[in-house]
């Protein structure tokens, strides 16, 4: 298949192109012609993805005349962190680039958090592109310009707005992805159509087979939807004001689950299908939708192999680590409520702690 789609995030002098297709990472050189992008090019990757994609991608750039330099940091989500920003901004200032450069983030959702937010920051702004190598990142993390780092106490408690100059989508790459990466990143696409396209979770439902065989055209298909369906909502509200928190369904409680495990433990979009469960069993005790509908959203998630009973932490330990969530307000806490399938709410909780209680001990 050679064939390519193109979408855009539209955001007025900061709109860009989303690029995805199988077998096109060779293609970025002839994709950035005309578009004034930095000739002089810092490439930050893991070790692992490096191996298998860096050399691809950066002869390409090279024979197009470009000067590409590697930034290779160590793979996992414990790294993503104020020490490793560090370490790229360090190379960067050692290494000359100025205002005139620009990086690329060829990997994961770590590697594209971690270098968008050098990007935002390094003289206080320089041009970036996504190549995201995993699904959580192709269809979730390497679209609407969410950049930043963990904290010890916090998953992205630090970070900025800042937005790609465009993303590069190759489903090929999700050949060598471990296949409990694959399972992971599905949480995300899934979530797409509880709260916003009853019409893609049936499809996934009627597809997950394939979708499991890693076919082609099936993958090019969920991208493709769960791309379009993400641009709409950060065209809509990009800074997460409104409607934009919509994207949030499960984070809550599955960041809490990321905290207390340890970065790293539990991956985040495992931790994210144990909170899907969590806000669809909280939805269907406020009437949000029926029992038959939890049944359906787990099932789902258990098709593409994903966990949704949560670890035994403490409540008090949950409830703490949810209270610092980023979507917190004066100490309110705020959910998304899948509203049947294919809609949803945001809904301030009165009584966090009992509730999540009753859940949990359900």
């Amino acid at each position: 298949m050679s064939v390519m789609t193109e979408l855009q995030v539209g955001l007025d002098t900061r709109s860009y192109p989303i690029w995805i297709g199988a077998g096109i990472l060779e293609r970025l050189a002839e994709l950035l012609d005309g578009r004034d992008f930095p000739r002089r090019l810092a490439l930050v990757s893991n070790p692992v993805v490096a191996d298998l994609y860096a050399e691809r991608l950066g002869a390409g750039l090279e024979a197009a005349g470009y000067r590409v330099e590697r930034i290779i940091v160590p793979e996992g989500e414990e790294h993503k962190n104020l020490d490793t920003y560090r370490r790229i901004m360090t190379s960067l200032i050692e290494s000359g680039f100025d205002r005139r450069s620009g990086l690329i983030a060829l990997g994961g959702g770590v590697i594209g958090d971690l270098t968008g937010f050098v990007a935002a920051t390094y003289l206080r702004g320089i041009p970036f592109l996504q190549v995201p190598t995993s699904l959580l990142a192709q269809v979730d993390s390497s679209v609407g310009g969410k950049t930043g780092v963990n904290h010890p106490l916090g998953k992205n408690l630090i970070g900025a707005f800042y937005q790609p100059r465009g993303v590069l989508i190759d489903v090929d790459t999700l050949k060598t992805l471990p296949e409990r990466e694959f399972h992971a990143g599905m949480a995300e696409v899934v979530k797409y159509g509880v709260i916003r396209d009853r019409a893609f979770f049936d499809w996934l439902d009627d597809s997950w087979q394939r979708i499991l065989r890693h076919d082609r055209e099936a993958l090019v298909h969920l991208v493709e939807k769960s791309c379009q369906t993400k641009a709409n909502i950060v065209e809509s509200d990009e800074k997460e004001k409104g409607l934009r928190a919509i994207l949030n369904y499960g984070h809550t409680f599955g960041h809490a689950v990321e905290t207390l495990a340890g970065y790293g433990e539990v991956r985040h979009g495992e931790a994210v299908a144990m909170g899907m469960k969590v806000a669809a069993e909280i939805a269907h005790r406020k009437g949000c939708c029926s029992a038959d509908e939890v049944r359906a959203v787990c099932d789902l998630l258990q098709k593409f192999r994903l966990p949704v009973a949560p670890p035994e932490f403490a409540l008090d330990e949950l409830m703490a680590a949810m209270l610092r969530d980023k979507k917190v307000q004066d100490g309110r806490l705020r959910l998304v409520l899948n509203v049947g399938i294919g809609d949803c709410r945001i809904d301030e909780i009165d009584d966090p702690r009992s509730l999540f209680a009753a859940v949990l001990s359900h």
